[in-house]
């Protein structure tokens, strides 16, 4: 049983089942943003996994082109693709797990304040585990002692959302999706709330069919790159470029490429939802999904080169995709 199943059978979080063996095959590191990306650079090719509740990505590759910042920073390798925002890192673990072949698996392993996880790097064959140990010395907490965390804190009620007319205005007024936060919290807008009023023609909802349907479309065209973003608060993974294998196994849909893997729980998909944003290089499109609780799983994006308008092939996927129809609300 995977650790997070198995945390969540017991009531406890996947932070404190890791903690537990502390002093055995696990040892408590500290989560130096600065330290880990910077070591990582000279271990080669990682794994790296940034998940949520419903969706869990997978990057196979090299760390590079590091950027620390104060409020977030960046990996923007060709492969590993982050953005990382440490302060929701709390607690760090390098664990070492005996295979049954009798090998090691090597990971070092990041939570935040309530246990859940955050990101995960996965040692690989390749991996150069001299420079992995040097990175695991470095990294190494002086506190080696069990863990306390933190209930869920309360959510913060937004203020009253602002009139429709400056939420369509704001968004005909965007010259970059960057901006698209920033617009949300201006006018107290919850992200699908936003989608759900700001009208058909910026934002409509698909069917559910419609992800498969994305996975299946893009596979099939080899020259059409594609974006899959998964996030937690605490990271976010990104991968660009096509993808080529897909199978469904149970309510998992799973993208088993040689770079990257996805695993999406399609079953925990509430409502899927086509997007279209004003940029200075004309509007570009995505389709989000979100949860029951109204939180974003996945996002997807047509790859494109900065300056330059969408591809026209993604913009047709996204607008023939199946549209929700009101007599499934039923």
């Amino acid at each position: 049983m995977r650790e997070r199943d198995f945390a969540r059978i017991h009531a406890i979080s996947e932070a404190e089942l890791v903690a537990a063996y502390v002093g055995l095959n696990v040892t408590r590191i500290e989560p130096n943003i600065d330290l880990l990306l910077n070591g990582l650079t000279a271990c080669g090719e990682i794994m790296a996994l940034t998940r949520n509740e419903s969706a869990v990505h997978e990057k196979i590759g090299p760390v590079e082109k590091v950027v620390i910042g104060p409020h977030a920073s960046m990996v923007l390798g060709e492969q590993i693709d982050l953005r990382i925002f440490p302060s929701k890192w709390a607690f760090g673990f390098a664990v070492e797990k005996a295979k049954d072949d009798g090998t090691i698996r090597h990971s070092v392993q990041f939570f935040d304040a309530q246990g859940d996880a955050v990101f995960k790097v996965h040692a690989r064959p390749a991996t150069n585990l001299e420079a992995w140990a040097i990175l695991v010395a470095n990294l190494r907490s002086p506190e080696q002692a069990p863990i306390v965390t933190q209930p869920k804190p309360v959510p913060v009620a937004l203020g009253t959302p602002a009139p429709l007319e400056d939420l369509r205005a704001g968004w005909s007024a965007l010259t970059d999706t960057h901006q698209f936060f920033g617009l949300l919290k201006k006018l107290n807008y919850p992200r699908l709330t936003a989608l759900e009023t700001v009208g058909e023609d910026y934002a409509w909802q698909l069917d559910h069919t419609a992800v498969a349907g994305l996975f299946s479309a893009a596979a099939a065209d080899q020259t059409l790159p594609v974006m899959a973003f998964v996030g937690n608060h605490g990271c976010i993974q990104i991968h660009s470029g096509p993808i080529q294998n897909i199978k469904t196994m149970g309510p998992w849909l799973n993208v088993l490429d040689d770079t990257f893997h996805l695993h999406l729980r399609l079953d925990q998909v509430a409502s899927v939802w086509g997007v279209r944003k004003p940029t200075s290089d004309g509007h570009v499109t995505s389709v989000e999904v979100y949860d029951e609780n109204r939180e974003l799983i996945i996002q997807f994006f047509g790859k494109r080169v900065e300056g330059s308008d969408e591809r026209g092939a993604w913009r047709d996927l996204v607008q023939n995709l199946p549209l929700y129809a009101q007599t499934n609300a039923a």
